[in-house]
């Protein structure tokens, strides 16, 4: 009787340690609390309870995987921009050659992207991340070490096209994990990523410029990338393959709950479902101005109005701080102030940063206060539109489609927004060229306009398709 007692015992001991979650759960648990604690209080007392499920532990897992990850692909962005300088003079290239150096970088980019969306549906967020990860720092480890300016070309080439899948896996991933219902504003906080990931790379960037000369910028860079697309493989996974349920969402983004002819989606599926060309022309007219202000806005203030390498580089970091605040604020608002329209959100927002850009072209000469205010407005005025078009709003309608096509259609247009991203760069090269920096500004305030354009002609097909379908398309009316 003993022995049988002592054997019981033993397996009772063992289903209690089984039912203890892992170590990883509690130390993330730990960490959750202490941010929970500190910067997360509404949310607490709105859930009322004083520890995190496992699905909320989970979820906070996710989000800051997927923000890390996606910010530290803006480390082997921004250091172009910082360096061009050092290419002019060191490399005897001129303005125009250095847009064809981001073209290089950002057409590879966004062709990629539109074409390798179908797949990476098919390969999952933690393949298609982590892989991306791994590709586009290893692809720049030699940048500025071996070859001339054609195989930097390359490698900024080999870069872009594995950065392209890194933004649709991060928004499927997160649509995965959290409720339909929250999604604005889980992903007006992603964006902050992008944002504050630019900020970031642009200071280690000038660090590692002045420190070691610009033949090393790339290089910790590409290091960070690579450890971190490994993590990513290793612990990013899906509610589907874990098992878990997310409540709350009104469509499950899982291959099982997909026809098979939907894991078939081929790109022109995609750009068939509705208001997804508007939503992609707005973006893509907005990514021109924001990645020219990345790429050329240094070398205009140092050129142009005659500040110090250095100074250029860091006073460019009011555009982004601005962007972090309007990325983080939009999702929120739209959710609270306009009843989940985000189009509506966006097109208010673009049309304040596009008078925030003319601002700045026409009060230029006043002196770092006045560049730095018009440029922070900018950054907040035209950030958060940038991610509900990029992510928020393509997921949601790739999800209302009966081919549950979320990663598909966010890369999509994305893909076709980044397609902006490489214009930029030929051809505000050769208005700098050939007109003079001045209109640099007035073009990109242009294609603001343009933004401005096309994400009204979306707001109204939205509004058309919402009382046709009896239904909003963002959120909950």
């Amino acid at each position: 009787m003993g022995q049988e007692q002592r054997t019981r015992d033993r397996r009772r001991s063992r289903t209690e340690a089984e039912r203890q979650p892992p170590a990883t759960v509690h130390l993330l648990t730990a960490l959750s609390t202490v941010v929970t604690d500190s910067h997360l209080s509404p949310v607490r007392q709105s859930v009322g309870r004083s520890s995190m499920t496992p699905l909320e532990v989970r979820q906070l897992a996710t989000f800051c995987i997927t923000w890390t990850g996606y910010a530290l692909t803006y480390f082997l962005r921004m250091p172009l921009g910082i360096i061009k300088a050092d290419l002019r003079d060191q490399a005897g290239l001129n303005e125009a050659q250095l847009g064809w150096m981001d073209a290089a970088l950002l057409a590879p980019y966004a062709l990629a992207q539109m074409a390798l969306a179908p797949a990476g549906q098919r390969l999952g967020a933690r393949r298609t991340l982590g892989l991306g990860l791994l590709a586009a720092g290893g692809a720049m480890l030699p940048f500025g070490l071996v070859g001339g300016p054609g195989a930097m070309a390359m490698m900024l080439a080999l870069n872009g096209a594995a950065q392209s899948c890194c933004w649709p896996a991060c928004a499927r991933s997160l649509a995965e994990w959290f409720p339909d219902n929250r999604r604005n504003s889980v992903f007006g906080l992603f964006g902050t990523s992008a944002f504050t990931g630019g900020i970031v790379g642009t200071v280690l960037a000038v660090y590692l410029q002045g420190a070691y000369g610009w033949r090393l910028v790339h290089l910790i860079p590409s290091l960070l990338c690579m450890c971190f697309g490994l993590l990513v493989l290793l612990v990013l996974y899906s509610p589907e393959e874990l098992g878990v349920a997310v409540h709350e969402k009104e469509s499950a983004v899982t291959k099982s709950s997909i026809p098979d002819a939907a894991q078939r989606l081929t790109w022109r599926d995609v750009w068939q479902i509705p208001v997804i060309p508007e939503v992609a022309a707005g973006l893509l007219f907005l990514k021109l101005v924001r990645y020219g202000v990345y790429m050329w806005l240094p070398m205009f203030l140092s050129q142009q109005l005659h500040y110090g390498r250095q100074a250029a580089g860091l006073l460019t970091q009011a555009f982004d701080v601005g962007a972090v605040l309007g990325s983080a604020v939009i999702g929120v608002a739209v959710d609270r102030v306009f009843a989940g329209r985000a189009l509506t959100g966006c097109l208010l927002s673009v049309v304040a940063s596009t008078l925030s850009l003319l601002l700045f072209s026409l009060t230029s000469g006043w002196g770092a206060p006045a560049n730095g205010l018009f440029l922070l407005m900018a950054g907040m005025f035209g950030g958060g539109p940038n991610t509900l078009l990029a992510a928020a709003i393509p997921t949601e309608l790739g999800q209302r489609d009966e081919r549950r096509a979320a990663q598909a259609a966010s890369g999509a247009v994305n893909g076709f927004g980044s397609v902006g991203t490489f214009l930029e760069g030929p051809l505000l090269g050769a208005v700098a060229l050939h007109l003079g920096w001045p209109a640099v500004f007035y073009s990109m305030v242009l294609s603001s306009a343009m933004s401005v354009l096309c994400v009204l002609r979306a707001v109204l097909l939205e509004q058309h398709w919402r009382r046709r379908l009896r239904a909003p398309l963002n959120g909950p009316t």
